[in-house]
């Protein structure tokens, strides 16, 4: 019943096999879905052939640059869609980033300047992307992001982290709002921790995860693959009456009080 056939994807985030982002894009082609991604550009090119060689096995239609605080490579990103493709049907937005000095220390100490930047790249480039995205989303569509639990409950050294993501998950419910007229669905998928290139920059990543492991229900954190399972049903139409939501995959951990 699960069926993304003719439906198009783009599909940010992606640094290596072990981000969340290509647990959704593998289950998102298994599903029939044409993907298309985009990555970091830097000078050497190092980012971009990382991807291309995680991306590889699933053969996406389209690969580009895409630096989100750069307004013009984010309109070429789209643009290019809409000239080769017509029409977007799925955006997966998995992109975060705080500087180090966000992640550690006091919150009050944290600079203005990397209070910015993170708050730029990790939740005002939702909406920025969803302003270019909606023009071309002429047939309906759906909108994914990636949040955490650390955006509602104090999290040790996620800091600056659960500031960005607190706004994201409050951008997804206004979003939702002005999108669901034009047949548009956008939630988040509020995932357990595990052992990605991002996750490793929150200091005791690996206590956090054997926490949750003594904790939650399942006696275990999630895979890639599970976010990604959930990824592919909120962007198919078995989930057409779901929009504006943070769905917990998580394995039960959230709903622990001790």
């Amino acid at each position: 019943m699960l069926d993304l056939s003719g439906k198009n994807a783009l599909i940010t985030g992606i640094a290596n096999n072990r981000s969340i982002a290509w647990g959704i894009a593998q289950q998102l082609h298994k599903a029939g879905a044409n993907i298309c991604v985009t990555y970091l550009p830097d000078e050497k090119g190092r980012f971009e052939k990382k991807v291309r060689d995680v991306v590889k096995p699933i053969s996406p239609t389209i690969i580009l640059p895409c630096d989100v605080q750069d307004e013009l490579q984010i309109q070429e990103t789209f643009n290019h869609i809409s000239n080769n493709l017509g029409k977007l049907d799925i955006l997966i937005h998995c992109l975060a980033f705080s500087d180090k000095e966000g992640l550690e220390g006091d919150y009050s100490n944290i600079s203005r300047e990397v209070f910015n930047q993170s708050l730029d790249i990790s939740t005002f480039s939702l909406g920025n992307m969803v302003k270019y995205a909606k023009p071309i989303m002429n047939e309906g569509g759906s909108i994914l992001t990636l949040t955490y639990v650390g955006g509602v409950k104090v999290i040790p050294n996620y800091n600056l982290m659960g500031i960005a993501k607190a706004g994201l998950e409050m951008s997804v419910r206004y979003l939702a709002n002005e999108l669901g007229p034009d047949n548009i669905r956008i939630n988040a998928i509020s995932a357990g921790p595990m052992r990605t290139l991002a996750s490793s920059a929150v200091g005791g990543i690996l206590d956090m995860i054997n926490h949750v492991e003594k904790v939650a229900p399942l006696k275990r954190t999630v895979t890639q693959l599970e976010v990604g399972n959930t990824a592919a049903f909120l962007c198919s139409d078995l989930a057409s009456g779901i929009t504006g939501q943070i769905v917990y995959v998580d394995a039960g951990y959230t709903i622990m009080g001790m």
